[in-house]
């Protein structure tokens, strides 16, 4: 048996990666070419002369067939995930399932040959074989190897119908506070809630959205730097042209009150960003937003609610289960 790592670019591996991702346990829309080579080229390449940072995508192969992709970067001494958890909500290794021992074998023992003091693996999720196997194999080759609990990312799994989902999915008392904050909105007038999938008219509508996102919290306010702003208009315009990109609206009296970003992927709706207006906060628009968000889910027959990334009390009102996320660190 023959294990060969190649490097390659976005352009030689896509077919490769496009391939392999499927058949991965670790098959999110932070893992896909569109995610990552959109954070290459737009965030990554700003910070790039700073950063030093320098592509790595790594293609390990088995008797001449690829079984599993590194995507990685190096910054200086360290080699890491390509991308970072400011707009990545996981991250891991592309491998086929079953090839586990064969991928990491291959892969440490060609990073035991690059120039580098420290690997650094943030935002693996909690059922990744990464978490088993990486370990394994720095601990052969007599490396130093550290796992910590990283975040949390709340999600559940849904039911057939939305009263299923108020019935099984929230206690007495979230499904009693989710009721009485609709028939206090709808009390106000028809409230619309309108999802955006269209890449045409995407641009205003993304505005729009990122109007309402500063708006809401200060601590958005300063994260949506103009950087980021550009990453996040090229990662929706791309996910709309692929048919991922779900951009709600809640309207009031024909005024956008709320509004949040989610991709559909691989039968599970992820909810990556939202804002609402303050002077709406007493109606909690921002709640029954996600809310319809996750009803519109259940309609359209996906199997899980992602709320991603951090432990803010709405998802858990909403009926989310914690998941932990691991950041792995190592060193020679």
């Amino acid at each position: 048996m023959t294990l060969q790592v190649t490097q390659g670019t976005f352009n030689s591996v896509r077919d490769i990666w496009k391939e392999l991702l499927p058949t991965c346990a670790a098959n999110t829309i932070f893992l896909t070419p569109l995610w990552q080579q959109t954070w290459w080229e737009t965030l990554g390449s700003m910070e790039g002369a700073s950063a030093g940072r320098e592509l790595l995508l790594l293609v390990v192969q088995c008797a001449g067939q690829p079984i599993g992709l590194a995507p990685l970067q190096r910054m200086g001494s360290t080699i890491a995930f390509l991308g970072d958890t400011d707009v990545f909500d996981y991250h891991d290794f592309i491998f086929k399932h079953g090839e586990e021992k064969d991928f990491y074998s291959a892969l440490c023992s060609h990073l035991s040959t690059l120039a580098w003091d420290h690997l650094y693996f943030p935002s693996v999720p909690q059922e990744s074989p990464t978490l088993q196997f990486l370990p394994e194999e720095a601990k052969r080759l007599g490396w130093q190897c550290t796992i910590e609990q990283e975040d949390v990312a709340p999600g559940l799994s849904l039911p057939k119908t939305w009263d299923d989902y108020l019935a099984n999915n929230l206690n007495k008392k979230d499904r009693h506070e989710l009721r009485r904050k609709m028939r206090r909105l709808f009390s106000t007038g028809e409230p619309k809630f309108q999802t955006v999938s269209d890449p045409q008219p995407l641009a205003d509508y993304l505005t729009r959205f990122l109007d309402l996102m500063r708006a809401g919290r200060e601590d958005k306010r300063t994260f949506l730097t103009p950087e980021r702003e550009i990453f996040f208009r090229a990662i929706c315009g791309a996910a709309a042209s692929a048919g991922m990109l779900r951009l709600h609206f809640l309207e009031l009296q024909g005024k956008a009150v709320a509004a949040a970003i989610s991709f559909d992927y691989n039968g599970c709706r992820l909810l990556y960003n939202s804002g609402f207006s303050p002077e709406h906060a007493s109606l909690s628009v921002g709640l029954l937003m996600k809310a319809m968000s996750v009803q519109e889910a259940i309609e359209k027959g996906m199997s899980y609610y992602d709320f991603l990334r951090g432990n803010e009390p709405y998802k858990y009102d909403l009926g989310g289960k914690d998941r932990a996320v691991y950041r792995i660190n190592i060193w020679r």
